[in-house]
């Protein structure tokens, strides 16, 4: 079956862009606010929950027997409570650009069976660029194929990554890294959406990313599409465990290796 004509991916692409509609018209509501006031961030949870309900709603009614973890919702079983497929959903990544008006945030939605993502999907509103992947059909970008970049060098790589958040007990380790990364690569990013740098990273816009404290709904789709566009993806320590570790290093192949090696070493 080619990917336009999967039914699973069909239906996460209606569910991201009815989750990225209760996002636009949350965003025109916060620009008619006056900025920092308590009514700001009471939209913007608000429409975080809005948009994951929306999202659950429609995979539930085309799929009752999966099972979906959001993370604003938590764990919902499908009909079967320990079902081996679910999804795993973040129906806003990026909330505090969202929040500042930064035009930088996506909807991420992964279908998972037993340890494979098989199905992803990365939509970014702001700019309208949906990203999706199939397991073994590759990844595209507004329907067209896309491919990680061809760097075979750290010195030359633009590389993005994801800040801890305050008070996390990963934050020093992820500063040293960056530190450590900042001197060695053409360039550093930190633009606050990990599932959006990770599809970028696919699509040959970003030559890697790494970060060190992350969920698995931040990583699983993102990953797929990396993986399918011909990059490579793995924990810190080169496992293939990175959705329960929250460690991750994507790359295009070149730097995969060099990058994973200087994240490490920063690191001690």
């Amino acid at each position: 079956m080619r990917p336009g004509n999967d039914p699973v991916l069909a239906v996460a692409v209606r569910a991201a862009r009815t989750a990225a509609a209760i996002l636009g018209d949350a965003a025109r509501d916060l620009r008619r606010l006056p900025s920092f006031s308590k009514e700001q961030g009471s939209v913007v949870s608000t429409a975080d929950i809005e948009a994951e309900d929306a999202i659950i709603a429609t995979i539930r009614a085309a799929f009752p027997g999966h099972a979906i973890l959001g993370e604003e919702s938590g764990h919902i079983a499908g009909a079967r409570d320990r079902a081996a497929i679910r999804w795993l959903v973040d129906p806003l990544d990026g909330t505090a650009n969202f929040l500042h008006g930064f035009p930088y945030y996506a909807v991420s939605l992964a279908l998972v069976d037993g340890a494979q993502v098989t199905h992803a999907v990365v939509l970014d509103p702001v700019h309208d660029d949906l990203f999706t992947a199939i397991a073994g059909h590759g990844a595209s970008c507004n329907g067209v194929a896309i491919g990680v970049s061809t760097c075979i060098a750290l010195d030359q790589a633009l590389v993005g990554t994801a800040m801890p958040q305050r008070g996390s007990e990963r934050l020093g380790a992820h500063l040293a890294s960056f530190n450590g990364l900042a001197q060695k690569c053409a360039g550093v990013r930190h633009a606050g959406s990990c599932a959006l740098d990770l599809a970028h990273v696919g699509a040959g816009r970003l030559d890697g990313f790494w970060m060190n404290d992350l969920k698995a709904w931040d990583i699983a789709a993102g990953a797929l599409i990396v993986q399918e566009a011909g990059g490579r993806i793995g924990d810190f320590a080169g496992g293939r465990n990175f959705l329960k570790t929250t460690e991750v290093v994507a790359a295009t192949p070149g730097i995969f290796n060099e990058l994973r090696a200087a994240v490490l070493a920063a690191q001690g």
